[in-house]
Parts: structure tokens; C-alpha cells; sequence
């Protein structure tokens, strides 16, 4: 349990693929103008990971060194066109909206990445908790930007949920102040370096105060 306990704690925080390596920046950047759609792309990139880590570590003893690389992708790109062609047909609205960068999530270097360093070398069980873990705690960073951008930006949040999600999320939508007094360059894409930037920083301090991080003075040595 301590092993799966770690797993989880990796993928949601402290090796997180956007805050911590730095990994899938394209949509990261291009998808989180609003909370809803750093959901929808988060998601979407979750279940690939799970699914073709879960795939990879059941397949790993099949699989030789020479033909690895080729071999994730074309099991990454099979789940990537299972969600691409789920969400054309039940998600069509959020399917417009992520358009491109859903097939773009094969070459997206945190699902090749885990398979790699995890996925091709672990039991199957394990596999698809990191999978499932790292694909999270993606979905939670773009979501946590997103709702940055769109609150200081639009003054909404999860705008649009019930029309790009389904009914189901009509809960979701929030107005938190009037449109007129957003910022314009929040949804802009200088708003998404300023938002990874913060959240960054506040990842940064927590680790420092709670001991998992060194702190470094301003040219990289440690403050004594």
C-alpha cells in the first residue's frame, strides 16, 4: 500500500507532469483559456495515459528494446483515436473546442514518457495507478490555470460546463463578478505563462516550507 501511496502522491504533486516536469506545455498553454476546457483536455489525457500504461506493462514481456518506442506510440495513438472518436460522437461540443490538440495528445511527452520510465518496466496493477495518477494531477493543474485565467479574465467559472460536458455539470457554471471588470490579458496567451508562473511559485514555497525542496538563492546555490 505504501508503494500505491507513493505512486499517487507522485503523479498528483510532487512529480507532477506540468508543475514539477514541465511536460505537455502545448496544450497546457493552448487549452486552459477557461476551466472547462483544461477539464476536457485533462481528462481526455488521463485516460489515454491509464489505459495504455495498463496496456504497455500487460504487453512489456512481448515487446523488444529495439521496437519500444514505436511500439507505445502505436498503442498511445489507439487510445488517443478511441477518445478522439468518443468525444466526435458524445462530447461533440467539447470535441469542437479541443479540436486539434486531441490527436496531438500522442505526441505529448508525458504518455510516452511514462511508458518508458514506468509502464515498460512495472507490473500492471502499479502501471495504470501511475498512469491514472500522472494523468490526474494533469488534469487537475490545467484545470487549476484554466479557472485562474477564466476567473480573472471572464469573471465566470466552468463557463459553458453543461454545453461542452453535458447537463450534468450545469452545477459547475459560476458567475464570480461582472464580465466588464475582467482582464483581458488573462485569456490571452501571456495570461497562461503568468498563471503557470504563479502556480509554479506556490508549488515551490509549499515544497520549501514542507521540507521536500531545497531552497536555492537567487544564482542556485543553497541558502545556508
Amino acid at each position: 500500500m505504501a508503494k500505491y501511496g507513493t505512486i499517487v502522491r507522485d503523479g498528483l504533486w510532487d512529480n507532477n507532469g506540468v508543475l514539477a516536469q514541465m511536460l505537455g506545455m502545448c496544450p497546457t498553454m493552448a487549452m486552459t483559456t477557461s476551466a472547462t476546457n483544461g477539464l476536457g483536455m485533462g481528462l481526455a489525457t488521463a485516460f489515454v495515459m491509464a489505459t495504455s500504461n495498463l496496456l504497455i506493462a500487460a504487453l512489456r514481456g512481448f515487446i523488444t528494446r529495439e521496437v519500444r518506442i514505436p511500439v507505445f506510440i502505436l498503442i498511445i495513438a489507439s487510445m488517443v483515436t478511441v477518445v478522439d472518436l468518443t468525444m466526435n460522437a458524445w462530447m461533440h461540443d467539447l470535441y469542437k473546442v479541443l479540436g486539434l490538440f486531441i490527436p496531438l495528445i500522442v505526441s505529448n511527452c508525458l504518455p510516452l514518457g511514462r511508458a518508458e520510465v514506468f509502464a515498460a518496466k512495472e507490473p500492471v496493477l502499479p502501471s495504470f495507478v501511475d498512469g491514472l495518477s500522472m494523468g490526474i494531477g494533469f488534469t487537475l493543474a490545467l484545470t487549476t490555470i484554466g479557472a485562474m485565467r477564466e476567473i480573472v479574465g471572464s469573471g465566470t467559472l466552468f463557463a459553458d460546463a453543461s454545453l461542452l460536458l453535458g447537463s450534468a455539470f450545469k452545477f459547475m457554471e459560476l458567475r464570480v463578478f461582472a464580465a466588464d471588470k475582467g482582464v483581458l490579458m488573462a485569456v490571452l496567451p501571456p495570461g497562461g505563462f503568468l498563471a503557470m508562473g504563479l502556480l509554479l511559485a506556490c508549488k515551490r514555497i509549499i515544497d520549501v516550507r514542507s521540507g521536500k525542496a531545497i531552497p536555492t538563492g537567487p544564482v542556485g546555490h543553497c541558502v545556508a
